[in-house]
């Protein structure tokens, strides 16, 4: 089973770009869980139609930890596993705490058991490498594999060059690496070229450039993945071929963050600095 965790900058489409490359494998055959580390729950949505998932961390305040596997799991897209983490009430304790306590129940009620066929477990955090709970799942060796989602701007290549720096630190101590950088573009001037040679500096790839096109949205208002509202449209081989990048993917790599004055030259370089 390969583990998976997908980081990336805060509204940069991280929950977005997970499910649609999920609804990918799952066409392609693969069993699939994913697991939603963002408290607002919202990283299932897609695979599931729009139904509301009960989190791991109100199922056990409801019900305590007495609790079975398919009270926190429910199936989505062509058999996908879906799981939300939850989070702590508003302006109380740490939203980290959701992902260790979640992946901990899913470890002890049998999820990643051998029985249940996985062929990836993917982790969809939430924004940048801040705190200790967020980044659990590669400080604890819970994923093996990162993918960061960024585009051109600025404050979304900041986030990917930081996230590096959690990968560097806890590289050395375990099996996590670098699988890649997935440019979701925002139609910068420039973007694909400059994310290739932020990829190229820190040392890893661009494993897949995401065109924009609005039919991504047009499907998160009727509640699904572009595969399953448009599967011939042009954007659905989109994330179909995003899918199979991953899924053949043998660069993994130990990150080499960049200085903030090289990520500035960077962007002066490509003429951001005009």
């Amino acid at each position: 089973m390969r583990k998976v965790a997908i980081y990336g900058k805060g509204g940069i489409g991280k929950s977005t770009t997970t499910q649609n490359t999920v609804a990918g494998l799952a066409e392609m055959g693969k069993k699939v869980m994913v697991v939603g580390c963002d408290p607002k729950a919202d990283s299932t949505r897609l695979l599931l139609g729009g139904l509301a998932q009960k989190t791991v961390l109100n199922t056990l305040r409801e019900e305590g930890e007495d609790v079975e596997l398919e009270k926190i799991r429910k199936a989505g897209f062509k058999g996908t596993w879906c799981v939300e983490s939850g989070g702590p009430e508003p302006g109380v304790g740490c939203a980290g705490r959701g992902i260790i306590t979640s992946i901990n129940m899913l470890e002890q009620l049998g999820a990643y058991d051998a029985s249940e066929n996985l062929d990836y477990a993917f982790y969809d955090v939430l924004g940048d490498v801040v705190c200790g709970g967020f980044a659990m799942p590669i400080r604890d060796n819970k994923a093996d594999e990162i993918y960061i989602v960024c585009s051109g701007e600025m404050m979304a290549m900041y986030a990917a060059n930081n996230i590096c720096k959690g990968i560097l630190k806890f590289a050395t101590t375990g099996n996590v690496r670098l699988g890649g950088l997935i440019c979701n573009s925002r139609k910068c001037d420039h973007e694909k070229e400059m994310i290739e040679e932020l990829a190229r500096q820190i040392g890893t790839q661009m494993i897949y450039f995401v065109p924009r096109d609005n039919i991504v949205q047009k499907a998160e208002i009727h509640r699904k993945t572009v595969i399953d509202y448009e599967p011939t449209c042009a954007q659905a081989d989109q994330y179909r071929n995003l899918a199979r990048a991953i899924d053949q993917n043998k660069m993994f790599v130990i990150p080499k963050p960049l200085e903030m004055d090289a990520l500035e030259k960077l962007l002066m370089d490509f003429g951001l600095g005009d």
